[in-house]
């Protein structure tokens, strides 16, 4: 049995919880990105059972939701840079998307020898499959829409375009499995505790 030699990894992304998300914009509702993750690998999740059950995938789950769960881990070194910069030119973006990566092989560096194989499947976007990659991409859309409009409801204007930029953004995905997310998962956000509880199976 090998040795454990001590390893910064863990103590690193856990600091995840203390960074906040869309740090340009006045929130009624705050969002680390330790709590975007956890939300991103679960509507990945189910987005990746669609695709397998209705639409003639064949993603390995439990794959998609342990990329998804690591897919933010190197903002705990680069920050979260908000999209309106991040995306501003395509010199910023290319910048950007380096330094992500360096960040990536930084904490996968922190790790025991042994498991970096392993983990270079899910820190290094580069090394992700295309088709996994896609739906946390479209996972991590759709978490957007849903903190603009939770703010939007919230009577928070300050993310009424943001709203409406990444409502397009998901059309433009145009996947049968983000539809079918929007259809049937979608609308129940906008409901109160109350009014889940009073519908608990959502029937119309």
């Amino acid at each position: 049995m090998t040795v454990s030699v001590r390893s910064h990894f863990y103590a690193y992304i856990s600091k995840l919880r203390w960074l906040q998300r869309w740090g340009m914009k006045r929130n009624v509702i705050t969002e680390n990105v330790m709590e975007h993750s956890w939300e991103v690998a679960t509507i990945a999740h189910v987005l990746a059972l669609a695709k397998n059950r209705y639409f003639g995938g064949q993603l390995d789950v439990n794959a998609v939701v342990v990329a998804a769960l690591y897919h933010d881990c190197s903002e705990v070194i680069t920050g979260d840079m908000p999209s309106p910069i991040k995306y501003h030119s395509p010199e910023i973006t290319l910048a950007y998307k380096a330094i992500e990566q360096q960040a990536g092989y930084e904490l996968l560096n922190l790790l025991p020898a042994d498991l970096r194989a392993d983990f270079r499947k899910v820190l290094i976007e580069d090394e992700l499959a295309e088709d996994v990659h896609t739906i946390i991409k479209a996972a991590d859309t759709i978490c957007a829409w849903l903190k603009c409009k939770t703010e939007v409801q919230a009577g928070n204007t300050e993310f009424s375009k943001a709203e409406e930029d990444v409502r397009r953004r998901l059309e433009r995905i145009n996947s049968p499995e983000v539809r079918y997310f929007m259809e049937t998962f979608a609308p129940s956000y906008g409901l109160t505790l109350d009014e889940l509880l009073k519908n608990p199976r959502g029937s119309v």
